[in-house]
């Protein structure tokens, strides 16, 4: 008898469960950092100390990403939500970021703009029409 209600129990229990569905959670204004090398991390240091200032960025993911050209320097990358909105390339020598970083924040700021008014605007569809 004992088995019998542990075996029911248990039934009931995966019954309960398996019919609750799971919530998806979705994390957003989130700053990551991919970079390799020295002039990266410089540049995401710099990008960074701006980040709390720029607006509207709650809901929106951004990626420096960094791949390293052999004998050319590096290539970097921002990803916002899944799309790349700029790129840059620093050769091996140093090279001045803050002009980079200032542009890149700008760059950011628009793409910003411009996701918003995609998402507000019924009017205008992906391709223009």
């Amino acid at each position: 008898m004992l088995k019998r209600l542990i075996v029911l129990f248990v039934i009931k229990f995966l019954l309960l469960s398996a019919s609750v569905k799971a919530e998806e959670v979705e994390v957003g204004g989130l700053l990551l950092d991919s970079t390799i090398t020295r002039f990266g991390q410089d540049f995401y240091y710099q990008f960074s100390k701006f980040w709390p200032d720029i607006p509207n960025t709650d809901g929106v993911n951004l990626q420096i990403k960094e791949q390293v050209v052999p004998r050319a320097g590096t290539k970097l990358s921002l990803i916002m939500n899944h799309q790349v909105i700029y790129v840059t390339y620093m050769g091996r020598r140093q090279t001045p970021i803050k002009p980079r970083v200032e542009e890149a924040i700008f760059i950011f700021i628009e793409a910003i703009a411009q996701s918003q008014h995609r998402q507000t605007n019924p009017d205008l569809a992906e391709n223009g029409w």
